[in-house]
This record gives structure tokens, sequence and C-alpha cells, in this order.
């Protein structure tokens, strides 16, 4: 089932008003007419809707079944990503989205090879922000997760410092049994933060300044993962702990 979002502006009483892109893809792309039916998400909820006719340039629908699901995760996952190399930057976003994260944080590491220019910034969070709109159409989210500029570490750590469980996973990090003691700590309503190095890893001072503000490090197993690798996989172990234990 197709799903489209809408602002609360766009919503009067029990029907939807939807124009702009979504109504030519509606009415000229995939032609649906009067009485099909499709999701529309609007303040973090999904309404079962209902096409009840077109106008001009607005496709107006009636809410059939409010909160007909709920595709939200039980935590807020909060994916801070150092700059990697080529697209990959792209896919992190894409299966991030899918898996649940409230957002994405680009960081610029000490090790970063990409060095992203101040004026290709906010083309890029463009582009980087409607990865994450047609990855949460495709998964159902109730709503699109944020992709914000790039920051610097310093600045993520600030941000970081609001979260209620921030994970570091390093490569130099042994056993598993770290691993388990940060995931008992993620209760329903927490806040989590993961912190993914780039191609070239963290600096130690970089461990050590997370460590200060309360991140734990953890670690993925045995085997050294790409970081696109090891931000999939930290995002997914945190969602699936979170929908089989909370």
């Amino acid at each position: 089932m197709y799903n489209f979002f809408v602002d609360n502006e766009n919503k009067k009483d029990d029907r939807y008003f939807i124009s702009g892109t979504d109504f030519n893809h509606i009415k000229n792309v995939l032609r649906m007419n009067v009485g099909e039916q499709f999701l529309v998400s609007c303040d973090d909820s999904s309404d079962l809707c209902e096409i009840e006719g077109f106008e001009v340039d607005t496709v107006v629908v009636k809410i059939i079944e409010p909160n007909y699901q709920s595709t939200n995760l039980p935590i807020k996952i909060h994916l801070f990503q150092g700059l990697p190399k080529s697209d990959k930057l792209e896919l992190i976003i894409q299966k991030a989205v899918e898996l649940g994260v409230s957002s994405v944080t680009p960081v610029a590491m000490k090790r970063s090879i990409v060095k992203i220019d101040d004026k290709k910034k906010k083309s890029k969070t463009e582009r980087w922000q409607a990865i994450a709109e047609a990855a949460a159409k495709q998964s159902k989210r109730t709503a699109i997760p944020e992709v914000r500029e790039v920051m610097t570490y310093k600045e993520m750590l600030d941000e970081a410092k609001k979260l209620d469980v921030l994970l570091v996973p390093y490569e130099c990090a042994e056993g598993m049994a770290a691993t388990k003691e940060a995931l008992s700590q993620i209760k329903a309503g927490t806040s989590v933060g993961i912190v993914i190095g780039p191609e070239g890893g963290f600096e130690q001072k970089e461990i050590d300044s997370a460590l200060e503000i309360g991140g734990k490090v953890i670690s993925l197993g045995a085997r050294i993962l790409r970081t696109e690798t090891a931000a999939i996989t930290s995002v997914a172990m945190c969602m699936l702990y979170s929908e089989m234990e909370l």
C-alpha cells in the first residue's frame, strides 16, 4: 500500500488535501481513481484514507481508519556517522531509515577522507533528506527522519550529551560483555546515540572525548567491519533489541 507524508496544515477535520509532487504522482503516475485507498502519515501517525475527489491541483482524501498502523520503535535512535567516501552515506541513510532511526547526522572526524565544502553542505543535505524521505515511504514510516547538516566532532558531542545512552562501536573493544551491558540500559522511551567512525576509524582522542560524556565503547564482534556495515549492524542491533525486549 502506498504511503504519503502530509503536513498538519494540509489536514482539515477528517480530510487531507494533497498537492505538489504527490498530487502529480497519485494522479498522473499511479493513475489512481476515486475510491482507491492509501496511507497518509501526519504528526507521527498513519491513517488509512480513500480518495474522495480531484480538484485542479489537489487530491482530496477522507480518513477511513485513523491510526491505522504504527511502525515507531519504542526508543529513539540517533545515528552519528563519520563522513565516508563515495556514495556510502546514501546507502547508510537509506538502510538506517528503513530500520527505524529518528535522525542521521554526518560528522567530520579526524580520519574522514571526504571533506565537504561549506557551499555544498546545503545541497548535499537536501539530497540526503530526499533519500531519507524515499526510504521512509518505502518502509511505511509514520514520520520522515531528519538528516542534519555535517557537524564537527565537538558539535556532535554537544548533541550527544542530551541523549540517554551513547554507544560507540570500536574495533579495539574486547568481547561482547560491554555490548550486552550497554543494551541492558536501553528502556522504552530511551534516546540512543550511535557513533560510527569513518573508513580510517577513530582517533584515540575522539574515543576519550566520547567516554568523558558517558559514552559506552562496545564491540560488534571479532570481525572488522566496513563503516557502512558497522552503522547498519549497530542500528539493527538496537532496533531488534527494542522490539524484542521492550
